[in-house]
């Protein structure tokens, strides 16, 4: 690795731009390459939350996701076509990796909680040194906009992904004290009915854009759309031990 340039996975945060690392702001504003997820026919999250640091000149690598719902999780194509995916996204990096120059990665929330990075971070880990910079995650700031401890005293804290089946989503919520549940989306109502069976549902909140601009925060009782949007939290706080 002694002429390979550097891959940075940057975490950026809930989606404030201020909310940032110090690490986090040198890095993007010091980037030569920087390096990015997006859908196809967006400029992305990550671009737009760093946007604001980004030097004139830098050379910007689009990462553009070859699908994101079209394929349902439970078909074998879904694993393949994002495997030949990331694949395909190392072979770019490497290109400048392996010319010495160094790279960012900018990662929504923190690159190690359940971000798209680590899929390159576990191809590349053995082709150039990696630094990964931790950063605040999107529950925080979701939790942190309902004004509430998510947890108190003993309190065990689940994260749930809505994707799960609703058996599974149903015995982890009972087990639990706080429960974060992610990954929502056109699963709202299949997440919405665990939580009635759980007897959780009137204890529940829903938080959209943590810390952006289009912040919204309701009682998830007060919510009547079908589905939520991608950056949709629902929550529901601990009531554990306190002096």
């Amino acid at each position: 690795m002694k002429n390979i340039g550097q891959l940075h996975g940057v975490g950026l945060g809930p989606g404030a731009t201020d909310l940032m690392s110090v690490r986090a702001d040198r890095l993007i504003r010091g980037a030569k390459h920087i390096a990015f997820f997006r859908k196809m026919g967006s400029k992305g999250h990550a671009w737009t939350i760093a946007s604001p640091l980004l030097s004139r000149d830098v050379n910007e690598i689009a990462l553009e996701y070859p699908v994101t719902t079209e394929i349902k999780l439970t078909d074998p194509r879904y694993n393949e076509v994002l495997s030949e995916f990331y694949a395909n996204c190392c072979n770019r990096l490497k290109e400048y990796l392996g010319n010495g120059e160094d790279v960012v990665v900018l990662c929504e929330g923190d690159p190690f909680f359940y971000g798209s990075f680590m899929h390159l971070h576990s191809r590349l880990a053995n082709f150039a040194r990696i630094q990964v910079v931790p950063a605040t995650t999107g529950m925080s700031g979701a939790w942190t906009a309902t004004g509430q401890p998510i947890t108190w005293g003993d309190d065990v804290l689940t994260v749930l992904m809505g994707t799960m089946p609703k058996e599974e989503l149903v015995y982890q919520m009972n087990k639990t004290d706080a429960l974060v549940i992610m990954k929502i989306g056109k699963n709202y109502q299949k997440v919405k009915a665990a939580l009635k069976e759980a007897n959780l549902f009137n204890r529940a909140w829903s938080v959209h854009y943590a810390t952006m601009e289009n912040q919204k925060v309701l009682k998830l009782s007060d919510y009547l759309s079908e589905e939520m949007p991608y950056f949709g939290i629902i929550l529901v706080h601990g009531t554990g031990r306190r002096p």
